[in-house]
């Protein structure tokens, strides 16, 4: 016996020791286990990291603001003997052009200040007093002369590549001729000459000494053998009810302004065939203005403002569909500072502001925010001009010193309020939340607020989670609670196997086939989803009530069964007595009657669609997850429940879902989190028409379906492909929170259902 003992003790010691083979090989499997564990969980912590980082460096650009790179300070050739009336600068920001008070049109290196080229233009005999932009993206200007005669004329640059080196020339052309055309027949001198070529009328407004109003057009046309024909009109005269000291011709020919300085007022008149134009109204800024211009795209006018504010102003229609001019936003200068010279972008809403004291500040008209503010000269500024590109901007100050700056203007479009509020944008009539990245023309003016999209994704989601959650939790608390063995071996992973049908099946069901048919059968929709949740409880109130030895005829937890044809009759039955209902209630038109009576709009694709397939494609997963936690519920709980005299009831209320309510939360959170990030279903079930509506009967647009349609149209580093990346962004700080709040939470219901 005592040789027994000392066999056992020394193998309990080897055992303890692990020394014995098996146990050296368990131990070495629980350690391997632990380390693989270990390095995939940091693994997967710095794949989440990795990503986050590469989300923001792609993110980061977009609010770096805007730089000024000063280029060689210089005097042009002629500026000191002659006044700068115009200055200009072509697009590769190599060679200036500087138009002098003499008719001298001098063209110079933006480097060095040399000159490259001199042509006078021909002015037969008058004296030149200013010159105005036809069309600055076609570099048409137009020359008034002191005889009330003006002279179009076009500089253009043909670039060459001799030996492999650029070479720029510079040209000067007249697309009307080298003969003034006569516009005022009085002979008066005229000041603030506008025009504005639409490729078939040139139009010409300008102000006489007297203080009227002139207004003409020249219609150019092109006979079948290519022959241009230019036909002058009547010439036509009308005196403002303010001072003209300044005018603005919209580039479409449809409005005019006429800006009293001192006073501080604006007049707007409708342009309207060949007649006068027609006053719509005049307009206090409060302030004597300094100067106005217009903004790229020809909508929107700045007005430099005596107290040193910048107001932007552009027609709108009033509640009564009238038009008016609608002041929209204000920037702010220093309140000792005024506004000497303003130049706008050719191709988006920046603009450019010269002070009194040689500060230089570039602004965004959208965003209304200040880009870049610096101070470039000791003298005040007195002419901007960006090239086409915007990459340069030449600064001419007073005394005719030009210093040129090289421009890093990336993103001007960003900022937390364009993204996140509202913002009034160009021939709208309110402020509004509006995502339209892209249009036909270059003039376009991006609106980027993710606010829509950001809705749109959560719109979707509480729809799908509206109809999935009842489904999926109450669905696994009959599973795990009530139903037999045999029965929840085969229901159970039928309804997980609905999990592995790729959601773009079900997107593509929805889009073609789901959508029409709820459209055809709304009313009868809508009863199927009144009369299911009645019929189930009240048929098994009814069974209940059923005689015994017809009750016993079914085997314990096989009634589930039951109701099946349950289901299918009341479906039946809903779409069988919709038609005749519609007929006699909605006089056969139910999406007609919502939006005669209560004003509410339907959409094929909308709200109500994407929650039904989204709801299926997510209630496998709460499914799944919840009955998990329903069925891991210790036996010994419920038992004990039932053997104190508890109803199953009243188990399952008091005792079964208390203690699985960490998994059950945990399973919507992320049925949550897959609805938010789903594509597939909501890019091919809705309109994709990113709307601030929660209309259940209108569509919407998600970030990811935003991301997965505009992603391979973007242009590599554009705002609008970094825009696409913060969406990215936004979507994995949605996934994050809601991950972050399902964990707090199951932590704690955890903690407060332990004891249990």
């Amino acid at each position: 016996m005592s040789e027994t003992r000392t066999v056992v003790a020394k193998e309990f010691e080897s055992i303890v020791a692990g020394k014995a083979p098996g146990v050296r090989r368990r131990y070495l499997k629980d350690n391997l286990a632990r380390w693989v564990v270990w390095i995939g969980g940091l693994s997967v912590i710095g794949a989440l990291l990795l990503i986050f980082f590469y989300l923001v460096s792609e993110v980061a650009p977009l609010f770096g603001g805007a730089s000024l790179e000063a280029r060689q300070q210089f005097v042009p050739p002629g500026a000191q003997s002659s006044q700068t009336l115009y200055v200009a600068a072509e697009e590769q920001g190599e060679i200036g052009l500087r138009v002098a008070g003499d008719g001298s049109l001098a063209f110079f290196d933006l480097y060095t200040g040399a000159a490259r080229a001199q042509v006078s233009l021909p002015l037969d005999g008058a004296a030149l007093t200013e010159v105005a932009e036809i069309s600055a993206a076609d570099n048409l200007l137009v020359a008034a002369l002191d005889d009330g005669r003006v002279l179009p004329f076009k500089h253009s640059y043909r670039v060459s590549y001799p030996d492999d080196k650029r070479l720029i020339e510079a040209e000067v052309s007249y697309p009307d001729g080298e003969v003034p055309l006569a516009f005022s027949p009085s002979g008066q001198s005229l000041k603030s000459l506008v025009a504005r070529d639409n490729g078939s009328t040139l139009m010409l407004a300008a102000v006489e000494t007297s203080g009227d109003v002139v207004f003409k057009r020249f219609e150019q046309t092109e006979s079948l053998f290519d022959d241009a024909q230019t036909t002058e009109g009547p010439l036509l005269r009308f005196t403002p009810p303010i001072p003209a000291d300044q005018l603005l011709l919209e580039p479409l020919l449809n409005w005019l302004y006429v800006l009293d300085r001192e006073g501080g007022r604006i007049a707007l008149y409708r342009i309207d065939g060949d007649d006068a134009p027609q006053l719509v109204g005049t307009y206090e800024v409060g302030v004597p203005i300094d100067m106005a211009r217009y903004l790229a795209g020809g909508i929107s006018i700045v007005v430099s403002q005596a107290d040193g504010e910048i107001s932007q102003w552009f027609p709108a229609r009033d509640v009564d569909g009238e038009f008016y001019l609608a002041r929209i936003r204000e920037f702010r200068l220093r309140k000792d500072h005024r506004v000497t010279a303003i130049s706008p972008e050719q191709r988006r809403r920046t603009f450019a502001v010269g002070d009194d004291q040689g500060n230089v500040s570039l602004f965004y008209a959208t965003s209304g925010s200040r880009l870049a503010f610096r101070k470039v000269m000791d003298e005040p500024v007195a002419l901007l001009a960006f090239n086409p590109r915007a990459n340069y901007l030449m600064v001419v100050g007073a005394k005719g010193t030009t210093q040129g700056f090289d421009v890093h203007n990336e993103h001007p479009e960003v900022s937390l309020s364009a993204l996140w509020g509202r913002v009034w944008y160009e021939s709208y009539d309110e402020p509004k939340f509006l995502w339209q990245s892209s249009a036909a023309t270059s003039d376009f003016e991006p609106k980027f607020s993710l606010t829509p999209l950001s809705f749109g994704t959560l719109k979707a989601a509480f729809y799908a989670m509206l109809f999935a959650v009842p489904l999926a939790i109450l669905g696994a608390i009959f599973t795990a609670n009530f139903m037999s063995p045999e029965m929840r071996q085969a229901v159970k992973p039928t309804v997980e196997l609905m999990e592995a049908l790729p959601t773009v099946i079900l997107g593509f069901l929805a889009g073609l086939w789901l959508a029409p048919f709820v459209e055809t059968n709304l009313l009868g929709v809508f009863l199927t989803l009144l009369m299911l949740p009645l019929s189930v409880p009240l048929f098994g109130y009814l069974w209940l009530r059923m005689p015994r030895e017809i009750r016993l005829r079914v085997p314990s937890g096989w009634e589930a069964a039951m109701i099946i044809p349950v289901i299918a009759v009341v479906v039946w039955f809903c779409f069988v007595v919709a038609k005749p209902l519609e007929a006699l209630i909605f006089g056969g038109n139910m999406q007609g009657w919502m939006d005669r009576t209560l004003g509410i709009g339907y959409d094929q694709r909308n709200a109500l669609v994407v929650g039904i397939a989204m709801g299926i494609a997510v209630i496998p997963t709460i499914y799944s997850i919840a009955e998990d936690a329903i069925f891991s519920v210790p036996k010994q709980l419920s038992l004990g429940s039932l053997a104190l005299g508890a109803t199953p009831w009243q188990t399952l209320v008091g005792v079964v879902l208390p203690t699985a309510s960490p998994g059950i939360f945990s399973a919507v959170m992320i049925g949550m989190g897959r609805a938010v990030g789903e594509t597939m279903i909501v890019l091919m079930a809705t309109g994709n028409t990113a709307v601030m509506d929660p209309s259940l009967f209108q569509g919407l647009r998600t970030l990811s379906a935003n991301i997965a349609v505009e992603m391979p149209e973007s242009e590599v580093g554009s705002t609008h492909f970094r825009l696409l990346f913060m969406a990215g962004l936004v979507l994995f700080l949605f996934t994050f929170v809601f991950n972050t709040l399902a964990e707090v939470v199951r932590q704690r219901l955890r903690r407060k259902y332990a004891s249990i």
